[in-house]
C-alpha cells in the first residue's frame, strides 16, 4: 500500500510537498524523503508527532530514544514501521526539524493507495521554497561567552528606571511559605 503525504509549513506560503511511500516503510524512511526532499542537512535532533484533528501533539516518534516513564511507549523512527500509528486518510501528523525553535512541518495522510508496493520514498510534488532549515543567521558568536560588561545589572534591567534595589528584601516575601509548598510536591 503507498501512502500520499502533503507537508506545508506555516513559514513559508505557496510551500507544499508530496512525498509517496510505502505504508510498511519505517518512519526513519520518511524523515530522510522529507530532508532530501527540502534539501535540510540530516545533523539535526528532529521528531515526528501523531497530532488529533486539531494538531494537538499525541504521540512522539523520535529520532533517538529518549528516557521515559514506563507508562509511556516509546517509539523511534529506526523501529517503527508507519502503518502501526498512521492508516486513515486525513490522518494528522507534525514533523519538528527545530527542536530547539519548535519549527514544524505540518502533514496529512492524503491518500491511500492500495494494492501497490513502493520500493523506496519519492517526493512526487514539489512547490515553492521551504524556509530555511536554521532562524539563526550569524552563528559566529555562538558560544562566545558574554563579557562583564554585557552581564551588569543598572537601574534599568528591570524595565523600570525608578526601581529601587532596597524595596526587594526579604519582608517583601514573608508572607509566601515555600517550604509548605515544596512538602507538598
Amino acid at each position: 500500500m503507498i501512502y500520499k503525504f502533503v507537508l506545508i509549513s506555516n513559514e513559508v506560503d505557496k510551500f507544499m510537498r508530496e512525498i509517496s511511500i510505502d505504508s510498511e516503510a519505517k518512519f526513519i524512511d520518511l524523515h530522510n524523503a522529507i530532508l532530501d526532499s527540502v534539501k535540510y542537512s540530516k545533523d539535526g535532533i528532529t521528531s515526528f508527532f501523531i497530532c488529533n484533528d486539531d494538531w494537538e501533539k499525541e504521540q512522539e516518534i523520535s529520532l533517538f530514544e529518549m528516557e521515559t516513564s514506563m507508562d509511556v511507549d516509546n517509539y523511534t523512527m529506526d523501529d517503527t514501521v508507519i502503518s502501526e500509528l498512521v492508516s486513515d486518510e486525513g490522518q494528522k501528523l507534525l514533523y519538528t526539524f527545530d527542536n530547539v525553535a519548535d519549527r514544524s512541518f505540518f502533514i496529512e495522510l492524503k491518500e491511500v493507495v492500495p494494492g501497490k508496493d513502493l520500493q523506496d520514498a519519492v517526493c512526487s510534488a514539489s512547490i515553492g521554497n521551504p524556509p530555511e532549515q536554521y532562524e539563526i543567521e550569524d552563528f559566529s558568536d555562538f558560544g562566545k561567552s558574554a563579557s562583564k560588561s554585557d552581564l551588569s545589572i543598572d537601574e534599568n534591567f528591570y524595565g523600570d528606571e525608578e526601581f529601587d534595589m532596597d524595596e526587594l528584601d526579604s519582608e517583601s516575601f514573608s508572607d509566601l511559605n515555600f517550604d509548605d509548598d515544596l512538602n507538598n510536591l
